[in-house]
């Protein structure tokens, strides 16, 4: 839940700062000033790409935790013993143990959603968070394929 609570804070500080952008874009294009306009042209296009870029986010976040309660209501979620700190933090080694295993799932079933999403839960618990963002961006792309199937 606290996730959910950061992204929304988060947001919204993009928001702001989104729409004060264009507040500032709009008086330089209005201002007549070559220099000027050009400015207010980078700061249209400066938050086009940050709504762009907040949107494939928040499109992100959304389709990964559809997938996590749709793995979860099928009883695929990983059922690890694994040491938890007082942080709430899996323990580094707990998570390295566990990993092999998730590795093997998706070596041998490349084309599984599943296995491509626990491999991505084994990344995020040994804090490589690039790793689990790929492997969970691709059990999306493996589960709409699937749906379209």
């Amino acid at each position: 839940m606290s996730a959910r609570i950061g992204v929304a804070v988060m947001a919204v500080l993009l928001a702001l700062y989104i729409a004060l952008v264009a507040q500032r874009a709009w008086l330089l294009l209005q201002s007549g000033d070559a220099v000027g306009i050009a400015m207010g042209v980078a700061l249209v296009v400066l938050p086009a790409i940050a709504v762009w870029a907040l949107g494939r986010e928040l499109w992100f976040g959304f389709r990964a935790e559809q997938l996590a309660r749709r793995l979860e209501s099928e009883g695929g979620m990983p059922d690890e013993q694994v040491t938890v700190t007082p942080s709430g933090r899996i323990v580094r080694e707990d998570a390295d143990a566990a990993f092999p295993r998730y590795r093997a799932d998706v070596e041998q079933s490349p084309e599984d959603w599943r296995a491509w999403y626990r491999l991505a839960l084994a990344y995020d618990a040994a804090r490589d968070r690039r790793r689990a963002r790929e492997a969970v961006r691709r059990a999306i792309r493996l589960e709409a394929g699937e749906r379209k199937g």
